[in-house]
């Protein structure tokens, strides 16, 4: 997969993360499931750290996948922050919420999780197509 196409990739998913956490949050349907914008933070986060991650990983084009993981990581775990503060700053109808942050480290961890097990079975090589 070409390096612009994902970096386009992972900069459209950003764009919906950002969207969605920064929306009025009076615009999207309540769906009264306890917890459930604790598990759309970690699903968002999840797809996030990894597909930054194979960005950075072809972008670096080194054989380890140590520094993209860890640039993911940090990358998620920063706009993370970034998205829960911006929403008390800049919204009207949302607040910083520290299990939101929370619940991104933890799809960021599964994230990882993901990653190793895909590259322990050559998986990121295929859809690298290294």
């Amino acid at each position: 997969m070409p390096k612009y196409l994902l970096f386009l990739v992972a900069l459209l998913w950003t764009g919906i993360v950002s969207y969605f956490c920064l929306v009025n949050s009076n615009e999207i349907p309540v769906i009264n499931i306890p917890n459930l914008d604790k598990c759309i933070h970690t699903f968002f986060h999840l797809v996030f750290t990894f597909v930054w991650f194979l960005f950075f990983n072809k972008h670096l084009q080194i054989d380890s996948i140590v520094k993209p993981l860890v640039y993911s990581v940090v990358f998620s775990f920063v706009f993370g922050i970034i998205i829960e503060i911006l929403q008390n700053l800049i919204t009207t109808s949302r607040n910083a919420d520290v299990f939101d942050i929370v619940a991104n480290s933890v799809g960021t961890i599964l994230a990882v999780f993901v990653i190793v097990i895909c590259n322990k079975f050559n998986i990121l090589n295929l859809i690298l197509k290294k």
